[in-house]
């Protein structure tokens, strides 16, 4: 689960990692007071307003301004929300803003030159441990930096039995080039941060950048922090940080349906039982001449209400033009599921769109003949190869 940055700043401070001071508004109006509170505060004089969206690239689409007084701040403000902010991440649609983040300056005069820095921690899957990323090309994409000058990325990978030791934390300082109180401020900064990664069951902490202030402090100026959905039972507070703004509302509809969807760009639709069999369903799909609409996985108890829920969300999508529905008969029996596409397909009514449905397992004989007799606009198949025949015999037809 993805959450904002003034969220996530809340959780790292409340595991004693320093972050920019910052408040979230609304309104305008709400910005002045804030800044008037944060002068207060820590003193600054001017003030970072950025939007609050689940997506990185924010001040190079006009996210992200600086202002030097309360009336900048009220204006600047003004201009953020509720614009619609395109960047690399939002895709052309962009999305709209509806919260901004007031933040203190931190890039204040003083005996030494400010100096940014990223700093990640993400799972390895293929190590089986957490790695610490981190490099001197702070404020930079990552994914640049790797490309361009992948010297420059200094990783750490931690044991997950032992977990982080103290020595680690003093090899990724040092590899950043650090000395003197940056360098033990920096070692506390990712102690407290790896322990808030993994005490939030987190699946990724990203901060970007890290600052090194004037006077040798160690912040996190921005925090992207994604949540495990799967432990959100352990952190039950975690669940209200959830802001349906900033998802597909599909995806949204689909979970309330219990149902796991992922929406994409392509023709066909596919509602499939099973993660695995949904993949292959993918390539299938791919391989007879078509493109993946989403990838929907109804579970292993497919029923009726569940393949009703999955046509409706599909055909909200108008770039789909067959759907193919593939489901193997373990758990539930096949003709159950026939009789389901049939009932599903009659009370919506009205579907312009060829369906395949490929089913086997138990009883999947009696779920083709249930299909074919049916009289709809239903084509059946056992199959794989049946299933990605009918699905370029369809394509050409629209």
């Amino acid at each position: 689960m993805n959450i904002h940055e003034y969220q996530g700043k809340d959780i790292l401070k409340s595991y004693g990692v320093r972050v920019q001071e910052g408040i979230v508004v609304n309104t305008p109006d709400e910005a002045v007071e804030a800044a008037r509170q944060l002068h207060e505060k820590t003193g600054t004089n001017f003030y970072v307003v950025k939007a609050q969206i689940h997506a990185g690239g924010r001040g190079k689409g006009g996210g992200v301004k600086v202002a030097k007084n309360f009336e900048e701040v009220r204006e600047k403000a003004k201009n953020i929300l509720g614009m619609q902010l395109i960047t690399h991440q939002t895709g052309p649609e962009g999305k709209k803003v509806h919260k901004v983040l007031i933040a203190q300056d931190v890039y204040y005069p003083g005996p030494s030159e400010p100096k940014e820095y990223y700093l990640s921690i993400l799972l390895d899957r293929g190590k089986s441990c957490n790695v610490i990323m981190a490099s001197t090309e702070g404020g930079m994409d990552i994914e640049e930096v790797a490309e361009h000058h992948p010297d420059k990325i200094v990783k750490e990978w931690i044991d997950p039995v032992i977990g982080l030791q103290p020595f680690q934390a003093r090899k990724v300082a040092f590899g950043l080039g650090l000395e003197g109180e940056a360098f033990k401020e920096m070692v506390k900064f990712i102690t407290a941060l790896y322990r808030a990664y993994v005490e939030t069951d987190s699946s990724m902490f990203e901060i970007n950048p890290v600052l090194k202030t004037s006077d040798n402090k160690i912040l996190a100026v921005d925090a992207k922090v994604n949540l495990d959905d799967n432990a959100l039972y352990r952190h039950t507070n975690y669940a209200d940080l959830r802001d349906l703004n900033e998802e597909d509302p599909l995806e949204i509809e689909a979970s309330q349906s219990g149902l796991n969807y992922v929406k994409l760009d392509g023709n066909v639709g596919c509602m499939v039982n099973g993660a695995g069999l949904a993949m292959a369903t993918m390539d299938i799909i791919k391989l007879s001449g078509g493109e993946p609409a989403n990838f929907l996985d109804v579970g292993g108890g497919a029923n009726a209400q569940t393949v009703e829920a999955g046509f409706r969300i599909i055909l909200k999508d108008p770039n789909v033009k067959a759907i193919l529905i593939n489901i193997f008969g373990g758990i539930v029996r096949c003709d159950r599921v026939a009789n389901g596409v049939v009932e599903a397909y009659k009370k919506i009514g009205d579907i312009k769109v060829p369906i395949i449905v490929r089913l086997q397992g138990t009883n999947a004989e009696e779920g083709a003949r249930i299909i074919d007799e049916s009289g709809l606009k239903v084509f059946s198949a056992v199959q794989l190869k049946d299933a990605a025949a009918r699905v370029t015999d369809v394509l050409k037809t629209v």
